[in-house]
């Protein structure tokens, strides 16, 4: 074999000497160029060096793992780490897991760092990787304004029935629910007309809060009065501030609340708002915990009026919180759709959204989902009222002459201080108790059943436990069983079914989320309010017949809703899949999940856009184009094919 020539000799007298020593080793000549090269050759002779070669091959096949001399490793060369990978996979040491400091400082620095570790553990499972600790800290920040917001209309709505009690009677509670449709019918289109005029979002809190502020206020301190407010225990249907009193408290948990979660829906985006959404439920169940506790624990010594100027306080604190969020985070909405709605010629004005309700098959989900159930919780929650106005009427008995309550020519007695006050710390421990269990399960339970369940078997499991609920009352309608009812469904409630109604709204347009949401939350939550209202006042002259028939009512009404709940699943995963933007014309994307047929028809038309071309014979499209030339070469093909048969 002829030797390789050197590319680069050296030259120097220390090089010349190197070869010389080489080739007088090897026995060559002086002209071999070897001593630059290793040699895997012994010193034995040539047996020794065959059987030399022999065993560098096999090690080197056992080092890049073949199969060596009596080895069984079968022969794969795809990844010679893989044995190595398993290994420390099966070894689970989580040594390098920990920082240094566990390891190595102080007992109190191991003890905190593995606390620090428990915890990130902890969180993570309970709010998944999509809601990091800057988040977090944003959604607090959110979630503060919904705390005073909460625990002002829980403080109000604990002493509003009692209110009415006093000043007008219970039987005249479902009339003023119904009534409040009448004051929501006012306030609706007044608060569209904020939305319309450009006024940045988050004034409107400011607006709204000033105004409910100012009227809380007000009614706080005419309570107070001696003829107006609650030392007149004589009850009268002309009574008008129970009526203001009950309509404002009503008003404000649509507007404001509504205008909340459409403020959160802008700035929280779908991914985030499956981890988010439940500690801001859970957040405002604190709220929601302190109002009731405030007027169980105070009702006696300060009586209704001084806790209602508590209440009308938060108007204030709550506007404070979303200065602050707005402060540090911006009024840019980070969950815009991205796509303006194209301008029209007329504006719809404050019927937009009732517009959108009328068209989209979607948003009556929506609607039916956020509102019918109140239809059910009206018929219990009167039961529950009656059962136990006359339970405390019986304990604390308006029977002397002497109290203003008292009415010697019908025999209409009113409710006495004692009454009153036993009915405040009830509807207080009432609101405890709620809002307790909706505590605890949006903070450890609700972001966990949307992720684990998925939000689809999530909206099915609130009308479920519903319809069970309401069979329970039926079977058993004590004062007890009743409580505990309106506890399980005011609890699943606002843990389950507000979390998950907020989340129908993501693949909506900024449209559907303000104006349609406000009819929705405002008109149909009135309004289910009122149906329920209606059916208590039409069987409210017996409570046997109340809870026979209303319990019929809502039954159907729950079966109802766990239809509406499989459709609204179906339907919310396509359109999250797809990109379709309810309430978006220009969405790519039909409302049944196909194309939009006259979408494309209206882009082929204009000249000027990338869906079509300009041909000699007018706008010719694209697609349509391709699919001409197909069938020609197809044409040319069977013609081919055929002259080939025939010959």
């Amino acid at each position: 074999m002829p030797q390789s020539k050197d590319p680069f000799p050296m030259s120097s007298l220390e090089a010349e000497r190197l070869a010389a020593s080489v080739e007088g080793a090897h026995g060559g000549s002086s002209g071999s160029n070897h001593w630059n090269s290793m040699s895997t050759k012994t010193m034995g002779g040539a047996s020794s060096g065959v059987m030399g070669d022999e065993k560098a091959t096999e090690a080197s096949r056992r080092l890049v793992g073949e199969e060596g001399a009596g080895g069984s490793r079968p022969h794969n060369t795809d990844d010679i780490y893989e044995d190595i990978d398993n290994d420390a996979d099966d070894a689970e040491d989580d040594f390098l897991d920990k920082p240094l400091w566990e390891t190595r400082g102080s007992t109190v620095d191991r003890i905190l760092g593995a606390t620090k570790r428990g915890l990130h553990k902890i969180y993570v499972r309970l709010y998944g990787e999509d809601l990091p600790l800057a988040e977090m800290l944003r959604t607090l920040c959110m979630a503060s304004t919904l705390l005073f917001m909460i625990g002002g209309y829980w403080t109000l709505r604990s002493l509003k029935d009692a209110i009415v009690m006093t000043l007008n009677g219970v039987e005249y509670i479902p009339i003023a629910k119904m009534a409040s449709v009448g004051v929501i019918l006012c306030v609706v289109p007044i608060y569209n007309s904020m939305l319309d005029s450009g006024m940045p979002r988050h004034h409107l809190f400011y607006l709204f809060g000033s105004i409910y502020f100012g009227l809380f206020s007000c009614i706080g301190f005419l309570l107070m009065h001696p003829t107006i407010g609650l030392e007149n225990q004589r009850m009268s249907p002309y009574r008008l501030l129970g009526w203001v009193s009950y309509c404002g408290i009503e008003s404000f948990g649509s507007v404001m609340i509504s205008l909340y979660w459409a403020f959160a829906n802008s700035n929280f985006t779908f991914k985030t708002a499956k981890a988010s959404y439940g500690v801001m439920v859970a957040t405002g169940q604190i709220g929601s915990i302190l109002g009731p506790t405030l007027v169980n624990m105070l009702s006696e010594s300060w009586g209704p009026a001084k806790l209602y100027l508590l209440g009308a306080f938060c108007m204030l604190l709550f506007q404070g919180t979303m200065y602050l969020y707005i402060y540090l985070y911006g009024a840019a909405e980070r969950n815009s759709t991205g796509v303006e709605a194209p301008k029209k010629k007329e504006s719809a004005g404050v019927l937009e959204g009732l517009h959108l309700f009328i068209k989209h098959n979607y948003v009556k989900g929506i609607f039916a989902i956020s509102c019918l159930f109140m239809v059910e919780v009206t018929i219990i929650d009167f039961t529950l009222k009656v059962l136990a106005r006359n339970y405390f009427a019986e304990e604390h008995p308006c029977d002397d002459e002497t109290m203003s309550c008292f009415d010697p020519i019908n025999g209409n007695h009113g409710l006495s201080h004692d009454a009153t006050a036993a009915v405040s710390r009830f509807l207080g421990f009432f609101g405890q108790a709620t809002n307790g269990l909706s505590l605890v399960m949006s903070l450890f339970g609700t972001s966990a059943v949307i992720r684990i369940l998925g939000l689809r078997l999530t909206l099915l499991l609130f009308p479920s436990l519903c319809l069970c609920v309401v069979i329970m009352v039926r079977l058993s309608p004590t004062l007890n069983v009743v409580f505990l009812a309106m506890i399980l469904l005011k609890g699943f409630s606002y843990s389950l079914n507000n979390p998950t109604k907020e989340m129908l709204y993501q693949p909506t347009s900024q449209a559907v989320r303000y104006k349609a949401k406000s009819w929705i939350d405002t008109f149909g939550a009135r309004g289910s309010k009122a149906l329920g209202s209606v059916i208590t006042h039409t069987f409210s002259h017996s409570t046997s017949s109340l809870i026979a028939n209303g319990s019929l009512v809502a039954i159907a009404v729950a079966t109802f809703l766990i239809w509406n709940a499989t459709y609204m699943g179906r339907k919310v995963d396509e359109y999250t899949e797809s990109g379709y933007i309810v309430g978006e014309e220009s969405s790519g994307v039909s409302e049944d999940g196909g194309n939009h047929v006259e979408l494309g028809l209206a882009q082929n038309e204009a000249p000027d856009t990338s869906c079509a071309i300009d041909d000699d014979d007018g706008v010719v499209a694209l697609e349509g184009e391709g699919q001409k030339e197909d069938a020609a070469a197809t044409k040319s093909t069977d013609e081919e094919g055929a002259q080939v048969a025939r010959v």
